[in-house]
């Protein structure tokens, strides 16, 4: 599929999160998640590898990459509580 398709499969995978990815470079992207009611990005993965067309299976390793990145983060405010 191409960049934008599977830039499309990803937003519907996030929903009701926001998601943009742009490439940023010919063999990376960059990915934000974000609330889509303010606006606020949760998190921005850059250097992600992809292409101009890719596999569905390409696409699927792409969103296990920005899931477990997204799982790994501590928002700041959830931070401070901790701390």
């Amino acid at each position: 599929m191409t960049f934008p398709n599977a830039c499309q499969v990803m937003r519907w995978h996030f929903h009701p999160m926001g998601l943009e990815a742009t490439m940023d470079a010919p063999g990376s992207m960059v990915a934000r998640l974000f609330d889509r009611d303010s606006g606020h990005t949760l998190i921005a993965i850059a250097g992600i590898p992809c292409a101009t067309v890719m596999s569905a299976t390409d696409v699927e390793r792409i969103i296990e990459a920005v899931e477990l990145e997204l799982e790994a983060f501590i928002p700041p405010q959830r931070l401070a509580e901790a701390g």
